[in-house]
């Protein structure tokens, strides 16, 4: 036994989830869920699907946007999908999902920026029966000790499992937060996907991060996200003007876009760094979290706060550039939607390695001073390789990202696996 497993096994909620098995005896009926409205014109639904997530898609993270959409098409698909997440209870339901919410203490994220809910035991035991009556079990993540307990819970009633893996190695600037991160990786995400029926990834890197230390009962799958092609996807350039002229956005310089949560992960400390010396471009920053960028005060930069997904979509059309510098994320969904927009991107070197190749159609760097610096001012320098790049980018979007061929996919899994 190594260092971090005997680490590991100190780790207090694993004991109190495990706990929560009770002998294998757990109540007949979860709490009464909330249920939208599904079409009279589906055929008999066959299958339940147990969709797990720390979060729903209200709390605007990428991981609930991806279960979000898949959820509407699995629901077209004849899926009964149930989903279970930390609540509230959304106030826009997706059409045909069942709502299990879950009652969480979500303090690490308040204090420390960190997302990481805890679910109670009362709901604990309401995600048993959950379990206990659905043929397949999907987590999005491995890692949250909500989707760790289904996990647990999906075993010991022999129900097979869904993980897509979405994040891996984070590169936290503080020394503690990476350790415990690690050590949670090689114990609770290592039992969960080695555990999985199948696992699948949105990222290579984040596949190779993982299948360094976990040994898979079936070979992992590789599938990135899809888009939303009816929210993101080009404008006429004529159509994109008047956008601009609408927000206020004139040519005579460039308008800079970032999209995602104020956290350190995403690089604000960089972001600040290019606004600073680049005060000549306008940077509009579309987001929340325990950084705050109006405290950098500098004229040149427009925080608009959190923002409806769909709302996002005027700005990445308007946008010359989506800038993300961010690190131990996959590959954003964000970047996906900027670039079916045909707004081109530039990220980091540790984002680029998610998808092979894409680094032919974004703007990459590694994150350092010298090294954004330069590539910025190339961009800069050559801003027509921003407009001849738009056609370029969207193309590759549209022939790679598609939400239908990712449910198709996920459909055809369940399935398989509810029919073994």
């Amino acid at each position: 036994m190594n260092r971090i497993e005997r680490y590991a096994r100190l780790w207090p909620i694993l004991s109190i989830l495990l706990s929560c098995q009770n002998k294998g005896k757990y109540p007949a009926e979860p709490l009464q869920p909330h249920m939208a409205a599904f079409p009279q014109t589906v055929e008999q639904l066959e299958l339940r699907l147990l969709l797990v997530t720390h979060y729903y898609g209200e709390h605007r993270g990428g991981v609930e946007i991806v279960a979000g959409e898949l959820a509407a098409r699995l629901a077209r698909h004849g899926l009964e999908i149930t989903w279970a997440a930390s609540g509230p209870t959304p106030h826009e339901s997706i059409s045909g999902v069942s709502y299990l919410p879950m009652a969480a203490c979500n303090l690490s994220e308040r204090l420390l920026g960190l997302p990481y809910p805890v679910w109670g035991p009362l709901s604990l035991r309401c995600l048993a029966a959950a379990v206990r009556r659905c043929d397949v079990v999907h987590l999005h993540d491995s890692l949250y000790l909500g989707n760790f307990a289904a996990a647990r819970l999906a075993s010991w009633y022999g129900k097979p499992v869904i993980v897509t893996q979405h994040v891996g190695k984070i590169p936290y600037n503080n020394r503690i937060t990476r350790g415990i991160l690690e050590i949670a990786n090689r114990t609770i995400a290592r039992h969960v996907l080695a555990n999985s029926t199948q696992a699948v990834f949105i990222s290579a890197k984040v596949q190779n991060y993982f299948a360094r230390f976990t040994r898979f009962s079936a070979p992992p799958r590789f599938l990135p996200n899809g888009v939303d092609t009816r929210l993101f996807h080009p404008l006429l350039e004529n159509e994109r003007g008047e956008l601009r002229s609408e927000l206020g956005w004139h040519d005579d310089k460039l308008h800079l876009l970032f999209v995602g949560r104020f956290v350190e992960k995403k690089g604000l400390r960089w972001l600040k760094m290019l606004a600073d010396r680049f005060r000549d471009h306008h940077w509009t920053l579309i987001g929340w979290g325990p950084e705050e960028p109006n405290a950098w005060n500098l004229p040149n930069v427009s925080v608009l706060g959190p923002m409806a997904h769909d709302a996002t979509a005027q700005y990445f059309h308007a946008a010359d550039l989506l800038v993300l510098p961010s690190v131990g994320e996959g590959f954003p969904l964000v970047v996906q939607e900027a670039m079916a927009c045909g707004t081109p991107a530039l990220i980091s070197n540790d984002t680029a390695a998610g998808i092979p190749g894409i680094e032919q159609y974004c703007f990459t760097a590694d994150l350092s001073t010298e090294a954004l610096t330069s590539c910025f001012e190339r961009i800069v320098t050559e801003r027509s390789q921003l407009t001849i790049r738009r056609q370029r980018v969207a193309d590759y979007a549209r022939q790679n990202w598609d939400w239908q061929h990712c449910a198709d996919f996920y459909a055809e899994l369940s399935q398989d696996l509810a029919d073994r």
